[in-house]
């Protein structure tokens, strides 16, 4: 058999790699399964991009390779809510990179800005495609402990000088996955400028953007001045309109930035199914009618997990944004041993903190894709593995 590459021997295993089939598993054995692992709610795309994929299915123009352009009207509906929601104006055909979910973009992104000597300061626990197009480039990650004291923000000021010297990307996601928190605008302004002064390549994981609660708006990277110079931002419609398995998300920023990312991907991929585009079209101007209510479903659902998993023993914050909540555990009880009993004992799938990198160990993460009365009954399950391991820790 061929060697496996070093590049590849780096990879750690994807945290929900292995969870859809350990639920088949417990199906199959009969066990009541409450899935509140990954970020996938199961709620229903818009009516109108559903709509629009099944004409756009029965369009032979739209069954064609899309290539990198893909569908133009795509593109102009990306710039005209980019605009009517942040007030930044981007060129569609030059400043927007639509992409296969912006998973992708973000790893491939990678391929075209690092490579071996580099380095990639990547947030821990954070999103897996950030240490997977890190490693995949053959670059150093440097991963930065996300923890309670600095609010779970990166604070560059802790980065050593010669890591910074090094730097040539950073990796940046608030509303963040999975811990919740929000980034303040001086603290994005001082991020901004560091990688100014730097010429730091800063990408901006925005794909929890409209799921705000409490009356809190998320900004976006571009609010900043001078972000357009070293900024990307992604962007997808996976959690703003339930449309995870769609794989359908963009890029935006300057001309030069947008143009690395689209000729790495015209190397891997002929562009997204155009049919698909045009669903990103229509629910992107649904977004009036849809995500108030879509949200507001949301917003539920987190005030019924705050509830139910303090009554159950455990002490949780109120996020201002995202689908999680992430839920610290008693010194010492370790993440994976509790996810791994609370699923074999209970049927409740959670994701450990430490799936998301050592920087995520002591806690763990609930995601809003049940009901309330569904995520009250995994509380209660959970609060009985508590009581059951804290008599052990």
């Amino acid at each position: 058999m061929p060697r496996l590459t070093d590049r590849f021997n780096s990879l750690p295993v994807y945290a929900l790699a292995a969870i859809p089939q350990k639920k088949r598993d417990l199906l199959a054995k009969g066990v009541d399964v409450i899935d509140l692992g990954a970020g996938d709610a199961d709620l229903a795309a818009p009516e109108a991009a559903m709509v629009a994929l099944a004409n756009g299915a029965r369009t032979p123009a739209l069954n064609r390779y899309g290539f990198g352009l893909g569908y133009v009207a795509y593109r102009e509906a990306i710039s005209e809510w980019m605009q009517m929601r942040f007030g930044h104006r981007f060129d569609p055909l030059k400043q927007v990179v639509p992409l296969i979910g912006s998973k992708e973009g973000i790893v491939h992104l990678a391929l075209a800005y690092l490579q071996k000597g580099d380095v990639a300061i990547i947030p821990e626990p954070g999103y897996g495609a950030y240490i997977g197009g890190t490693l995949l480039s053959d670059a150093t990650a440097y991963k930065y402990p996300l923890r309670p004291r600095t609010n779970f923000l990166v604070d560059l000021d802790e980065i050593p000088k010669d890591v910074l010297a090094k730097t040539k990307l950073l990796y940046l996601n608030y509303p963040n996955n999975p811990t919740a928190a929000i980034a303040p605008l001086d603290y994005l302004q001082k991020v901004v400028r560091i990688c100014r002064d730097r010429d730091i390549l800063l990408v901006y994981d925005n794909a929890y953007s409209e799921l705000t609660f409490d009356g809190y708006v998320a900004p976006s990277i571009f609010d900043v001045d001078g972000a357009d110079q070293v900024a990307l931002e992604f962007h997808s419609l996976s959690k703003t309109y339930n449309m995870t398995g769609w794989r359908c998300g963009w890029a935006v920023g300057n001309t030069e930035l947008c143009g690395a990312l689209a000729k790495t991907k015209s190397f891997i991929d002929t562009g997204q199914f155009m049919a698909v585009q045009a669903a990103g079209v229509a629910a992107l101007q649904s977004y009036a009618q849809f995500v108030p209510k879509n949200v507001a479903i949301f917003q539920q659902r987190r005030d019924a997990a705050v509830a139910a998993f303090r009554e159950n023993g455990f002490s949780c914050d109120v996020p201002r944004a995202s689908m999680y909540l992430w839920i610290p555990l008693p010194e010492g009880m370790p993440s994976a041993a509790f996810a791994d009993r609370l699923m074999e004992e209970e049927g409740v799938i959670v994701l450990p903190g430490s799936s998301f990198g050592a920087g995520g160990e002591g806690f763990f993460r609930i995601s809003f894709i049940a009901g309330p009365d569904r995520i009250a009954e995994a509380a209660t399950r959970a609060g009985r593995v508590l009581a059951a391991m804290g008599a052990t820790v």
